[in-house]
């Protein structure tokens, strides 16, 4: 169970990118982090892991209080917390199986993980989660020679082999077209409910967070201003967490068009948070 309460990152300017969040994610339990552009969803999960330090609040991963632990301590919990990249963040001219295998770099010893001397059950392991994410046959066949969807499969399985507690996963689908995209938000959902994994997903596609997630968290200006099911996420809840005035109809071609130049220009911020 992963509890975070107070939580708030202040940056150095002033600028507060998370405003007192407390959330409660159970075991098992695939969670959805919607909202627009610069409002902390990002910050929000590297929070978790301590990518990003948080500047207040404590969050605890199954009892263990993340915020104060020392070096040390923090790469020991890292191994109960697998992250998933947007940009797949493979090693590219490695092969599948040997990216799958980096999962274990933390459990392993030095000299093993250098020489890529892994235990049998790793590595019978590593077969079988290709298998469960459709890449059986795969594993020797260079991560730059895979499609998209591929390598962010072999990213999920690369998370699993770390046997974590949690997958914190940041705009998994992004880079994805449609049919792709709900083939991953699926094949993550059936991993999730198979391994009884807590799950935080930093999504921009509305309709996939209502189909394919358990509960779905709205942040705003780093607030959390929605904490529901996914049926209870309303058209006319929407305007709630992103603003506008009716999300029932289509948007015009000028919606369009100001949309992307209010994305281009809060690009940067999006990166940063």
């Amino acid at each position: 169970m992963l509890v975070i309460e107070g939580l708030l990152k202040r940056y150095p300017d002033g600028f507060e990118a998370l405003k007192g969040v407390d959330v409660t994610i159970e075991d098992g339990e695939l969670v959805a982090l919607i909202g627009p552009s610069g409002a902390g969803k990002s910050t929000l999960i590297r929070c978790v892991n301590r990518l990003v330090e948080p500047t207040e609040g404590t969050i605890e991963l199954n009892e263990l209080e993340l915020t104060t632990l020392n070096r040390a301590g923090l790469r020991r919990a890292r191994r109960r917390m697998a992250m998933i990249f947007q940009n797949y963040a493979l090693v590219e001219r490695l092969t599948v199986m040997e990216n799958v295998l980096s999962g274990r770099l933390g459990s392993v010893g030095f000299f093993k993980s250098l020489f890529r001397r892994f235990p049998q059950d790793d590595v019978d392991n590593a077969f079988a989660l290709l298998e469960k994410v459709g890449l059986e046959g795969l594993h020797d066949r260079r991560a730059d020679a895979l499609s998209g969807g591929q390598q962010q499969r072999v990213g999920i399985a690369r998370a699993l082999m770390q046997d974590p507690d949690i997958l914190l996963v940041d705009e998994p689908t992004a880079s994805l077209d449609p049919r792709t995209a709900r083939q991953v938000m699926g094949l993550l959902a059936d991993l999730c409910e198979e391994h009884g994994l807590a799950a935080i997903i930093n999504i921009h596609d509305v309709p996939l967070a209502r189909d394919y997630t358990d509960r779905i968290l709205g942040l705003k200006a780093g607030e959390l201003v929605f904490d529901g099911p996914p049926e209870e996420l309303t058209d006319d809840v929407l305007p709630e967490i992103y603003g506008g005035e009716d999300w029932s109809k289509e948007p015009s071609e000028d919606d369009e068009e100001e949309e992307d130049i209010r994305s281009s220009g809060q690009f940067l911020a999006e990166e940063v948070l």
